[in-house]
């Protein structure tokens, strides 16, 4: 495997800087960015300190105070000024990405295509921010709800989707009359530079307030400020269930709002009459893409017995056909892990899953690299049984096939999981496809019919349930996580009349 020079990488990651506008201080501190394609720094970058963490959130709360009273299609303008810079700037981002986390250019423009759709939607949004009104049961007056904006909205991203979660957050909060500051992964403080200094730019080109974002950088110390901090009314995690389950608990202490994404186990089940074809090019995706470091990375494979043989024989196949390599290099469809710990746990991994019966039909050999790049072919493994280790989300492209023998069993399977973000069937029985997708059928946030459980679009509300969080992002009315609701009654006769028919006379 031929891999670029380490210098090649950080030249292309400071020209993209550049073309963005984006300034950075190299700091002698602790935070380092590094690509997992060679393994080697781009650059240091200055870590913020306690009171640079403090500061981001005392301007973001005085700018909120001005900021939620601004009409909301008014604030929709700072965001379709920010959808035309990340229009402008697509292939920059998309380079960052790349650089930061691996992903082959494909993905890489896609996430970014991503900001620009949700700046779309949010500026229609801008315009769309419904409250109702109710019958009141008394006569002469009003009932009706309103919404308002929330206050300082933290997010917190992970370094798989390094751009496009941080926008869904946003875009969204930014129109909702709510102000942000960000505290991306330590993984890609390059990404979250470039996109804090494009949104500079669109709040300076129309006149917004400066301290309607901030960026913050840094390990789990800042953080930690952001979650415990009072003045932050909103805070969406992007994470393991591990950070999770430290978060909700200590934001729920200082009754905050928290909005968590955290992991899945995603499953497709393949029924008898399933159109194989399409199956094998959905699963190859949703596995494989992203080197199986997406959220939504399908890992479990649920197969009816009648076409288990055949279907593992395809995978394989195109297993076998799939490039491993260099992100940048033409053909490549799979890329590096991000660093040694995902290759040492999928490895544990597929010890464990051996231990417990399974079979690896092929992959989860190391495939070239350097000694800090970490490149893996996508294993696949037929399993027994849904053991421990299959129930257990990893990061990284492992599939493990179990077979059902009727539908109920399949569903059972499916379920028995406790994570629950994406999920998908395979079938032209459309008995099976309702039955999938109602209320005894799949428990996941997001459920599919005939294509992969990866690769979700902005309109409709992205997230999970059980372990993987409750929080929804991005479309449908997922916006009211980024607002408050009154509810108003408005007495307009000359009388007082009260509710359910109590005299107080």
């Amino acid at each position: 495997m031929n891999l670029p020079a380490p210098e090649e990488l950080c030249r292309r990651a400071e020209e993209a800087l550049i073309r963005c506008g984006a300034e950075i201080t190299d700091g002698g501190g602790p935070l380092v960015a590094r690509t997992p394609i060679t393994g080697t720094e781009l650059r240091t970058v200055t870590a913020s300190s306690a009171e640079d963490v403090d500061r981001a959130i005392t301007a973001a709360h005085e700018a909120f105070l001005e900021w939620r009273s601004v009409p909301a299609p008014q604030r929709g303008a700072v965001v379709r000024r920010l959808g035309q810079l990340l229009t402008e700037h697509k292939a920059d981002l998309a380079e960052l990405v790349t650089l930061e986390a691996g992903k082959i250019p494909s993905e890489a423009q896609g996430e970014v295509q991503e900001m620009i759709d949700i700046c779309e939607f949010a500026v229609g949004l801008s315009r769309q921010l419904y409250g109702r009104t109710m019958a009141s049961e008394r006569p002469g007056h009003r009932l009706m709800e309103t919404w308002h904006p929330l206050g300082v909205v933290g997010v917190i991203s992970a370094f798989n989707f390094p751009v496009a979660v941080w926008s869904w957050n946003t875009a969204v909060a930014l129109v909702c009359g709510d102000t942000v500051v960000w505290k991306p992964s330590d993984r890609t403080p390059l990404t979250a530079i470039a996109c804090d200094a494009l949104l500079a730019r669109a709040a300076r080109d129309v006149g917004a307030p400066a301290g309607i974002h901030a960026l913050i950088q840094g390990s789990g110390d800042v953080g930690e400020r952001l979650v415990d901090d009072a003045r932050v009314a909103l805070l969406s995690a992007t994470g393991s269930v591990r950070m999770g389950r430290a978060v909700g608990p200590r934001v729920a202490a200082r009754f905050g709002k928290c909005l968590l994404e955290l992991g899945g186990n995603n499953a497709a089940v393949v029924a008898p009459s399933a159109d194989l074809d399409l199956t094998v090019r959905g699963v190859v995706f949703s596995a494989a893409g992203t080197a199986g470091q997406r959220c939504t990375s399908l890992r479990r494979l649920i197969v009816h017995s009648s076409v288990a043989d055949e279907l593992v024989e395809r995978i394989s196949s195109a297993y076998g056909q799939l490039k491993v390599g260099n992100p940048f290099d033409d053909g490549v469809l799979v890329g590096p892990l991000v660093n040694r710990s995902a290759f040492e746990a999928m490895q544990t991994a597929l010890d464990k899953a051996r231990a417990d019966g399974g079979t690896i039909v092929c992959g989860g050999e190391r495939s070239g690299g350097s000694d800090a790049a970490y490149y893996v072919s996508p294993a696949l493994v037929r399993m027994p049984a849904q053991t421990s280790v299959v129930r257990e989300e990893t990061f990284a492209p492992i599939l493990y096939v179990l077979t059902y023998e009727d539908f109920d069993q399949a569903i059972a399977l499916h379920n028995e999981v406790p994570q629950g973000l994406s999920s998908s069937i395979f079938t032209t029985d459309q008995r099976e496809a309702e039955r999938f997708l109602a209320a005894d059928g799949s428990d996941c946030g997001i459920a599919n019919v005939n294509i992969g459980t990866s690769g979700a679009e902005i309109g409709g509300a992205f997230g999970g349930e059980k372990e993987t969080g409750g929080g929804r992002e991005s479309g449908s009315d997922a916006w009211k996580a980024y607002m408050r609701r009154a509810t108003n009654t408005v007495n307009y006769s000359d009388r007082l009349p009260l509710a359910q028919g109590v005299e107080f006379t």
